[in-house]
């Protein structure tokens, strides 16, 4: 996994207290975050989360850029009880980009999850107009659309979407309809998990989460199985992380067994023996200058 500060912003509108997710849309939201986090910080253990909100008065910053996921929880629980009248999706995004451009490490890159349960009220041309911002502020923003999935809703979500991932696929969009699944289980089966080598099919712009992806490099269909897919993904991360660092490991021992062989000029041992000792037999230091 790649080197991230993530800012996720919930949707604490009037609308997320719907029932037509299991349990409700605030909590399937809850989830989702958590099951983000320990993707994102389990993939790289010097990558960090915050938390956000948009609904109620306006947008209010829950938990700073962390590795903790207490925070993350703790916020979570405080704004189920602030859920309240609708969401200011523009303010939200421009807050979250705020809080990334003061990250700690400039060296994460730069990422904010937005989950969208309500009418949005924003014109599209606004939203396009951030979006060329993000987009030259180098900060991939991806959408998960639920809920309130009406044409209107998605027509301005795709336009931001062509409009900040140009020739590039580091910002998604995904759109999960209601089902007997769990929000966060068909999240999992989504780009925004899976990274940007998962089918556009698996919840690309417009596309349903859940979908086959062909290509996926185990040969499981993350919609048959999420939670194998993304153990196996997982896996292979962590395998190839052990590699490189064998790898790392053994050059160093090689560096460190040519320099004990170095000699000076005009000697005729090495500095170093075998047994990282000065080089020279006991003879020659026994021998004592006589002139």
């Amino acid at each position: 996994m790649p080197l991230e500060a993530v800012m996720i912003v919930v949707d604490n509108s009037e609308s997320s207290r719907n029932g037509d997710y299991t349990p409700n849309r605030y909590d399937a939201q809850s989830d989702a975050v958590n099951i983000i986090f320990q993707n994102v910080v389990q993939g790289n253990p010097e990558s960090s989360v915050g938390l956000m909100s948009m609904g109620g008065k306006g947008p209010e910053v829950l938990a700073t850029l962390t590795t903790d996921q207490g925070k993350i929880l703790e916020g979570l629980h405080q704004t189920k009880k602030k859920i309240r009248g609708s969401a200011h999706l523009l303010t939200g995004i421009q807050i979250a980009s705020l809080a990334l451009k003061h990250r700690q490490n400039k060296s994460q890159r730069a990422r904010v999850i937005v989950f969208v349960c309500s009418p949005i009220e924003e014109s599209e041309r606004e939203l396009v107009v951030l979006a060329k911002k993000m987009k030259k502020f180098s900060i991939s923003v991806d959408f998960v659309l639920f809920g309130d999935m009406d044409e209107e809703n998605q027509s301005k979500l795709e336009a931001f979407n062509r409009e900040i991932k140009g020739t590039t696929d580091s910002s998604h969009l995904v759109v999960i309809p209601p089902s007997s699944k769990l929000l966060s289980d068909q999240l999992i089966s989504t780009p925004i998990l899976l990274g940007e080598g998962a089918a556009a099919g698996a919840g690309g712009v417009g596309g349903e989460a859940g979908a086959a992806s062909e290509d996926f490099p185990f040969g499981v269909d993350p919609s048959a199985d999420p939670e194998l897919a993304l153990a196996l993904r997982m896996s292979m991360e962590e395998e190839k992380a052990r590699q490189e660092k064998r790898a790392r490991e053994e050059a160093e021992a090689a560096q460190k067994a040519s320099l004990e062989t170095v000699k000076e000029e005009g000697e005729s041992a090495p500095l170093l023996d075998k047994d990282g000792q000065p080089g020279g037999s006991k003879k020659d230091d026994d021998k004592m200058d006589t002139s």
